[in-house]
């Protein structure tokens, strides 16, 4: 099974920010899915279990908030015997531009505290991540910047780059990392979308 893990911080607060942006990306994919949200308690998450071209796979919204993000996704992968392999983690990164993709096999945490509790909890690095490119602002700090709402310019390459995000993952998990690397990696939400040969 493979595991869909969206990082970000609960509550309404939150929602329309760019740390948020990977809920929103399980978010699309459990509506187009057609799958529904239950709350576990015991792992502190949103889950949804759905499938994906005939492939199980678990949609996840931790609720431990972003810094602690690992101590639920790593728990909940586990029991359900998964290995660093079947993980897809899914994020923002503040040092990509806004409405950028970019997919890794693994790698280092660029500073993001959810990814760095995520390696820590599950001791390797070697999962997927697609990052989704939310910029710097160039004024105030960056907690400021990524908790911040997003405003109306940036909304619509926010939303672009959540949506192709969600096509990366389902690329990911009917096509393999290779063939949603190839498709995905560099784009930008002012370049039109890869070809989905899925519809």
């Amino acid at each position: 099974m493979k595991m869909i893990a969206g990082l970000g911080n609960p509550g309404e607060m939150y929602a329309n920010t760019p740390h948020n942006v990977g809920f929103d990306v399980v978010d699309l994919l459990a509506e187009r899915l057609g799958c529904g949200w239950k709350r576990s308690a015991r792992f502190h998450a949103f889950v949804s279990r759905t499938r994906c071209a005939e492939e199980p796979i678990l949609l996840v919204k931790p609720q431990t908030f972003m810094n602690l993000s690992g101590t639920s996704v790593v728990p909940l992968l586990r029991y359900y015997g998964g290995e660093p392999d079947d993980l897809i983690v899914v994020l923002d990164d503040a040092d990509l531009p806004l409405g950028m993709l970019r997919i890794r096999a693994a790698g280092g945490t660029g500073g993001h505290r959810g990814l760095t509790s995520v390696i820590e909890a599950l001791g390797s690095d070697a999962f997927t991540r697609v990052r989704l490119g939310v910029g710097r602002e160039g004024r105030g700090s960056l907690a400021d910047h990524v908790l911040g709402k997003f405003d109306e310019a940036r909304q619509e390459k926010a939303r672009a780059v959540v949506e192709a995000a969600a096509d990366a993952v389902q690329c990911l998990t009917e096509k393999g990392l290779n063939e949603a690397m190839n498709r995905y990696n560099g784009w930008r939400a002012d370049a039109p979308l890869p070809p989905d040969d899925r519809k």
